[in-house]
């Protein structure tokens, strides 16, 4: 359990450059929180103890704002960021070193039964108030931005946006997961939009240009 506790501790520092001290971390991190408490409570629910692995994830989210069903499966490593309002569904998998933000929802789309939250894997990065929702996958080293609705299984090395979410860019493995540089497709398609408005006005002013000459001729 000391090794986990080094390892979530190495893992924020290499995340969050406002960490200053392991204490600070201690006292003051609810992602630290909520993932070490999430790890009696899984343990407990693998053990088929009755009652008291729901009891410690409500006690979690009471004090951190981050709800983790104790069934999901998270792997080493995992960091959530500032934390408050993410919801993570008690059939989810998370992989290795994922990173989360405050809002996120691992979720389900429904009354379904059996496996019906998303699998994540490896090295993946879920921006603010994204929401994944169904039993879908979403590959190692990707990124969803912001604000993303995802519920369709995304390829490794993916950069997704948008509702519902798109791949708008791969990425060869090994490339840096630079979430702070997402691209924006809307953005540009709203651009492509106003420079082919601004053509057809152009091309509006030089027919009723012509159509001026022409009537000023026949006079």
């Amino acid at each position: 359990m000391f090794g986990v506790i080094r390892e979530q501790i190495d893992t924020i520092f290499r995340e969050d450059p406002a960490a200053k001290s392991v204490l600070e971390i201690v006292l003051c991190y609810p992602g630290f929180h909520a993932a070490l408490m999430h790890r009696v409570a899984h343990w407990l629910y693998r053990k088929d103890v009755p009652l008291m692995p729901r009891v410690i994830s409500q006690v979690s989210r009471f004090l951190t704002g981050i709800e983790i069903h104790p069934g999901a499966i998270i792997g080493r490593r995992f960091f959530i960021d500032h934390g408050m309002g993410v919801v993570i569904g008690e059939t989810a998998e998370i992989g290795d070193d994922v990173l989360i933000y405050q809002g996120v929802t691992l979720g389900g789309t429904g009354n379904e039964q059996g496996k019906r939250h998303p699998t994540i894997g490896n090295n993946v990065v879920i921006g603010t108030g994204a929401k994944v929702l169904g039993s879908i996958r979403i590959g190692n080293n990707c990124k969803i931005g912001a604000g993303s609705v995802v519920v369709r299984p995304v390829p490794d090395h993916s950069t997704v946006v948008g509702v519902p979410g798109r791949v708008v860019r791969q990425r060869v493995p090994g490339g840096v997961l630079d979430h702070g540089m997402l691209p924006d497709p809307e953005g540009q398609e709203i651009n492509d939009l106003k420079n082919r408005v601004a053509v057809l006005e152009n091309l509006v002013r030089t027919l009723m240009g012509r159509e001026d000459r022409s009537a000023v001729g026949r006079r």
